[in-house]
């Protein structure tokens, strides 16, 4: 898959004010401060399409950007697609009050639970850190919401690759304890551009499925 163009749309602070579900949907969630918007960039090859912030807890809005890509078969480019990419509030640390804490909680359930056209959402790990509660929970509560996920672990170019594979392998075996079928995975670096390729291609196989099940509608 091939981005030709990636624009913000809105951003909405429930669920009900997002776009018409009209389009497949890829939404983005992590710790505040792993790396989300640099990421969300990097995948779109727009630097300044995410904001990106110093101070954790930036995102407070589901934020929507319309994004039209080319698919491409051998040397030739096909018809391509347009679909959502949703940066979601992160979860954990940020310097806000309890009651906003609460909020943001109560917007992120309702819409991962709510939003129709929700293709898959993208987990966001920092490859830095040993496996940390915060995350494992959250990953166990979306498989009881049943809500499907993958992982993106961020970061890679932050330690030596060693330590990265290592400390994805940690995460890996502590999901092993509890998951019998693991969620797909990635590892990227938003500096380096590594995973970019595996992640779009991913997506890329979601639209077709997501076009599938739209002809068998209508």
């Amino acid at each position: 898959m091939q981005i030709i163009s990636a624009s913000y749309v809105k951003s909405s602070a429930v669920y009900t004010q997002c776009p018409p579900a009209d389009k497949a949907e890829y939404a983005f969630i992590g710790r505040s401060n792993v790396g989300k918007s640099s990421l969300i960039n990097m995948l779109c090859n727009k630097k300044a399409l995410a904001k990106t912030s110093a101070a954790p807890g930036k995102t407070q809005l589901i934020n929507h950007f319309i994004i039209n890509d080319i698919a491409k078969s051998g040397a030739k480019a096909k018809a391509g697609k347009s679909w959502y990419l949703v940066d979601l509030p992160g979860y954990g640390y940020a310097k806000v009050s309890q009651k906003q804490r609460k909020s943001w909680t109560s917007m992120i359930e309702d819409y991962i639970l709510k939003r129709p056209n929700l293709g898959n959402l993208f987990v966001l790990i920092d490859s830095r850190h040993e496996p940390q509660k915060i995350d494992l929970e959250f990953i166990n509560q979306l498989g009881e919401w049943q809500v499907p996920f993958a992982i993106v672990f961020t970061k890679a170019d932050k330690n030596k690759p060693g330590a990265t594979i290592n400390n994805v392998q940690k995460f890996i075996a502590t999901l092993q304890e509890n998951w019998a079928d693991l969620p797909p995975y990635f590892v990227t670096s938003a500096i380096k551009g590594d995973g970019r390729e595996e992640v779009l291609d991913f997506i890329n196989d979601m639209n077709k499925e997501f076009e599938s099940v739209k002809g068998e509608e209508h």
